[in-house]
């Protein structure tokens, strides 16, 4: 009797913990079901938390995401073209390969992000922290970068100048 006393124990304990553990691996991410729901429904996210979102390679050109939290977000190869990002914090998000053409970035936190072959022409960037981002091969044609540390050119690098 022990014995099969003890197996059910042991049992219940790893339902429990299976139970307890699923919720965290099968979202994958801290966002608000509500916020995707409404950034997939409108474009219209400003402020929303969207932090560890999967949105790589979603079409989320011409999106409000004014002060949304998209820490750590996955925006592979994702279309934010003439999205409104003021103030987005994107710290740790993988935008590598994305199109963000015409964005505005203004305020944004983009430290330790992946911009790797991202294309930011046109976007505008003033203040943009980018403290610790990767940064190869990215595209900045026509881009308005001020009071933001972005180096060019050469093993020197020269920096883009602040606003006059």
């Amino acid at each position: 009797m022990k014995k099969h006393t003890k197996n059910v124990g042991i049992s219940i304990a790893l339902g429990l913990l299976a139970a307890v553990s699923m919720p965290l691996s099968a979202t994958g991410s801290a966002a608000e079901p509500e916020d995707l729901n409404t950034l997939h429904d409108t474009g219209l996210c400003g402020g929303c938390d969207l932090y560890g979102a999967d949105l790589s390679g979603a079409d989320l050109s011409d999106s409000h995401l004014i002060g949304a939290d998209l820490r750590g977000a996955n925006l592979r190869n994702a279309n934010l073209s003439n999205a409104n990002l003021e103030g987005a914090d994107l710290a740790g998000a993988d935008l590598s390969g994305a199109n963000l053409t015409g964005a505005d970035l203004s305020q944004a936190d983009m430290s330790e992000a992946n911009l790797d072959q991202a294309n930011l022409s046109a976007t505008t960037l003033y203040e943009v922290d980018v403290y610790g981002a990767q940064m190869d091969n990215v595209t900045l044609t026509g881009a308005s970068v001020f009071e933001t540390g972005i180096g060019v050119g050469g093993e020197e690098g020269v920096e883009l100048q602040d606003r006059p």
